[in-house]
């Protein structure tokens, strides 16, 4: 996946970059083993770091990780956790796969639309191919409605900015859910870069300026 806008907006930068890209070991880190841990990157992606700047103004955003420890896993980006989320996608890899990606330093997620038009907001298209960590792990579907247990998860997080742990189950699925494992999430504040109207990324923020592995999520257009 070669991509201009995305190339633009990730240029590969070490030092004080870096480090906002981190999160804590101490904090976090020890939340993300309740997790089944993520990943994420494409494979130009993979060989760039974040920008000294951003390009446009950034402003921060919460991302949700979250799904059954035998499922699939869900992402929601909120501009507000009060409200429903701007962006709902479940990715499309199985707990167990994200739990072994997350031992690594670097986590990335990127999501590339193959639409050929602008039309539309960037997060607004609906297909996206997957990768994780610089693999091409299949597509996906933005998701236009909740579903239920998307909204259970959503309603018992609204009080929560950031953390990480297992949520009681759906009662209204309590049998079905049962197969799956528990319930659990991981969600933190992200750094919103905007490229281009065809590039974004999300960068996580780190709660106490502690080193720590880096994660974030790559939003690009094709063209």
């Amino acid at each position: 996946m070669e991509n201009p806008a995305l190339a633009s907006l990730l240029r590969h930068t070490t030092g004080a970059a870096e480090k906002r890209n981190k999160f804590s070991t101490g904090g976090l880190l020890k939340m993300f083993k309740l997790f089944p841990m993520l990943t994420s990157g494409c494979k130009m992606v993979a060989l760039l770091g974040r920008p000294r700047k951003p390009m446009l103004k950034d402003s921060a955003t919460t991302g949700t990780i979250f799904g059954y420890r035998k499922g699939r896993v869900s992402l929601a980006i909120q501009e507000d956790t009060r409200q429903m989320p701007m962006f709902l996608i479940e990715l499309p890899m199985l707990t167990s796969a994200l739990n072994k990606e997350m031992a690594s330093d670097i986590v990335r997620i990127a999501l590339e639309s193959e639409t050929k038009t602008n039309k539309k907001k960037l997060l607004e298209e609906f297909v996206w191919a997957v990768y994780c960590n610089g693999r091409k792990v299949g597509y996906s579907i933005r998701r236009k409605q909740l579903s239920d247990d998307e909204l259970h998860v959503m309603q018992h997080l609204r009080g929560v900015s950031m953390g990480a742990g297992v949520l009681p189950s759906s009662n209204n699925n309590d049998k079905d859910n049962s197969l799956d494992g528990e319930m659990t999430y991981m969600r933190a504040r992200f750094e919103r870069v905007v490229g281009s109207k065809d590039s974004e990324a999300l960068y996580m923020i780190n709660p106490d300026g502690a080193q720590g592995p880096e994660f974030s999520i790559f939003f690009v257009r094709a063209h």
